[in-house]
């Protein structure tokens, strides 16, 4: 695909998106959006009775939508604004820290487009060949940005791209046409900048709703932008846009919406739709510590072989965790990590993640409640745990994102695991097994066995879904 030179990166997006067709889609990719469905499903009914999914749910429940400009809140039956329904629901799917990773100069978590993807095909009356056609666009341009320019160096929090892949996933499914789809990403963009403190130091509820925020505004400027509202052009490439401002570096991206690809440049991978590079989460822990818990979990086996006596961390005299830098800077420098006091910094503790591992042998969202984060002992083994970069990693990443786990015993015995691409990540992928069992293991409890086994079933054939409002009925928890 060719691109004429003068066309600005809004307009690329926006032909790329009202051309695209679930026809065109690989079978691959449509089969990995119904996996991405199915693991943001449960990731939100794991985290259905969290304090702040319940205050996003109450506060959008004050406010009531009609068919065609409301959705409904998930696991309800009550229909809300469609910006505050992507709100509300992505803070569900976002809040766990439990939902898939994207990692290059930004990391993502694409399935946070979900949510405002769903709000917008319920609102339209859309089929569910529609909304995996929407989700793949999201996608892309999310994924597709992250590879052009990292905004966490500089200060802004990576949920600023979500605003242009909600917009897009929203407007494709209100049958926008290119220059509206170019405007709806002009008022998505002009107001994106999320600042990264939302992930510095002690972290708070808004960790998990940042991209809620995100996605309702990308759904919000999409439905204005339908009605007529036109928006703020060039937006990244203009005197005071995004590039100047925000990215501080051009936005160049390669696939399908690329300024510019010479015939002999189009290669398959090039062209491959990027949610095939995306990864699972097998625990529920910020990503670059899924291969820490993989393997603390292999060395506690070890340790547990050897009938020494005592528990596990009695046995332990340190820990080395030798990591990439992405790894250290995020989860593993800010004394904080040693001593969380919420939730969300604790599942974005490197320190507290492999303790916890070495401690439990287990790690689910239990990990972070706050009797455990808090246990003074889990505390004290949380203490000895140390964190090194490691230059071979650092060099691997993002392709590969490992961790060196090395435990010292009270015995002076040595004992030390590597990981460099964890259960679910796109080169070592979670099976459909693995991914539905995950699914039951958070949404049993909530709305029933019988219930989510019928909703399972609904998602696996979602490509023949007429309605998507099948599916939103298929998640209601009964009262």
């Amino acid at each position: 695909m060719t691109h004429d030179m003068d066309t600005s990166l809004a307009e690329r997006v926006a032909a790329y998106a009202v051309g695209l067709r679930f026809e065109r889609l690989s079978a691959a990719a449509v089969h990995e959006v119904k996996r991405r469905v199915l693991d943001s499903i449960g990731c939100a009914f794991g985290a259905f009775d969290a304090e702040p999914c319940v205050v996003a749910r109450k506060v959008a429940s004050q406010l009531s939508a009609g068919p065609g400009v409301g959705a409904t809140l998930w696991g309800t039956a009550h229909r809300a604004p469609l910006d505050w329904a992507a709100f509300a629901n992505g803070a569900l799917v976002r809040y766990l820290d439990y939902n898939d990773t994207y990692l290059s100069k930004e990391p993502a978590h694409p399935s946070d487009n979900i949510p405002a993807a769903f709000a917008a095909a319920e609102a339209a009356g859309k089929s569910g060949r529609d909304v995996i056609a929407a989700i793949v666009a999201a996608y892309e341009v999310q994924c597709r940005f992250c590879d052009a320019a990292s905004l966490r160096s500089i200060g802004f929090d990576h949920v600023t791209y979500g605003c242009f892949s909600s917009a897009t996933a929203a407007g494709m499914l209100f049958g926008l046409d290119a220059t509206q789809m170019r405007h709806a990403l002009g008022i998505a963009g002009v107001a994106s900048a999320a600042l990264r403190q939302t992930r510095v130091g002690e972290l708070s509820h808004w960790k998990g709703c940042a991209f809620a925020n995100a996605a309702r505004h990308g759904v919000f400027a999409a439905t204005l932008a339908k009605a007529g509202m036109t928006g703020p052009h060039p937006i990244f490439e203009g005197e005071k846009g995004f590039e100047k401002l925000v990215s501080q570096r051009p936005i160049i991206v390669e696939g399908p919406f690329a300024r510019a690809v010479p015939a002999d440049r189009e290669t398959a991978e090039s062209q491959r739709e990027m949610i095939l590079g995306t990864s699972i989460k097998r625990w529920p822990v910020e990503y670059h510590a899924q291969s820490a818990v993989e393997a603390s979990l292999a060395i506690r086996a070890e340790i547990l072989s050897h009938d020494a006596g005592g528990s596990v961390a009695e046995r332990i005299r340190s820990v080395l965790v030798e990591s990439h830098d992405a790894a250290v800077d995020i989860i593993g420098s800010e004394p904080e990590k040693w001593r969380p006091t919420s939730r969300e910094t604790a599942d974005h503790s490197l320190p507290y993640i492999v303790g916890a591992a070495l401690a439990d042998g287990v790690m689910t969202p239990a990990s972070f409640d706050d009797a455990r984060f808090t246990d003074a002992d889990l505390l004290e083994l949380v203490g000895r745990v140390g964190i090194r970069r490691h230059a071979e990693l650092s060099g691997m990443y993002p392709q590969a994102v490992g961790n060196i786990v090395t435990v010292t015993l009270a015995d002076g015995r040595a004992i030390s695991r590597r990981v460099d691409y964890p259960t679910g990540h796109a080169k070592n992928p979670m099976s459909d097994a693995a991914v539905r069992q995950k699914f039951h293991a958070m949404a049993d409890s909530v709305m029933g066995e019988s219930r989510a086994r019928e909703l399972v079933e609904v998602v696996w054939r979602l490509e023949e879904v007429a309605d998507v409002r099948d599916v939103i009925e298929a998640m209601r928890v009964p009262v």
